[in-house]
Parts: C-alpha cells; sequence; structure tokens
C-alpha cells in the first residue's frame, strides 16, 4: 500500500512548521512578504521534508517512519533552494540599463 500513516504526516508537518519558522521570523530569509509567503514556505518545507529521507537516505532517528535528520536537511534545502529559485527569476527579469555611464558612442558626433 502506497501513503503514509497520519502521525508520520504530523512529524513531517511538526519539522516543517520549525525550519519555516526558523528561516522567516529567525533568519528573515524571505522573497514575499505576509502571512501567505509563511504558508508557502511551509508548503516547501514540508515537500523537501518528505523528500528527505527518499533522496539523502535512511539514516539517524526515526520516528513514525520519518527519518528526522534527513527530513530536516531536505526541509532546509528545499527552502533555500526556493528562494536561489525566486532571485535568479527576479534578477533575470528586472530592467538592467544596457550602458551605464557616459553617452553611449553611436550618439556622439563627428566633429
Amino acid at each position: 500500500m502506497i501513503g503514509m500513516s497520519f502521525l508520520s504526516f504530523v512529524v513531517l508537518l511538526g519539522i516543517s512548521v520549525i525550519v519555516a519558522g526558523v528561516f522567516h521570523y529567525g533568519l528573515r530569509y524571505r522573497v514575499l512578504e505576509g502571512v501567505d509567503a509563511v504558508y508557502a514556505k511551509l508548503v516547501i518545507a514540508w515537500i523537501g521534508a518528505w523528500l528527505g529521507a527518499p533522496i539523502l537516505g535512511h539514516w539517524s532517528l526515526q520516528i513514525e517512519n520519518v527519518y528526522l535528520v534527513p527530513a530536516i536537511l531536505g526541509s532546509i534545502t528545499a527552502l533555500v533552494l526556493n528562494g536561489v529559485a525566486w532571485k535568479a527569476w527576479a534578477k533575470l527579469f528586472s530592467i538592467q540599463p544596457t550602458v551605464t555611464k557616459g553617452t553611449p558612442p553611436s550618439i556622439i558626433k563627428a566633429a
């Protein structure tokens, strides 16, 4: 049977609440502001915690089929990668001047 128990979901939710809270309120690692940013971090952190053990391995302490250290590391990694992706997206699509100093050479008139 595929799936997880309710207690496994609660353990992952607890890990993601703690990690998202530390990132948003403790470290002030923010791309967006407000309550919706906290909920977005919570969802991303939960997905990272859920994928932590399959990607990083099954080791360390285990509670309800959730390996704690890989889940915490997966949650942290997901939040950092999410922030980096949004910052790269914003930088890619921000308007930047093509000439920063002086007059462009094509406008200068010959004497």
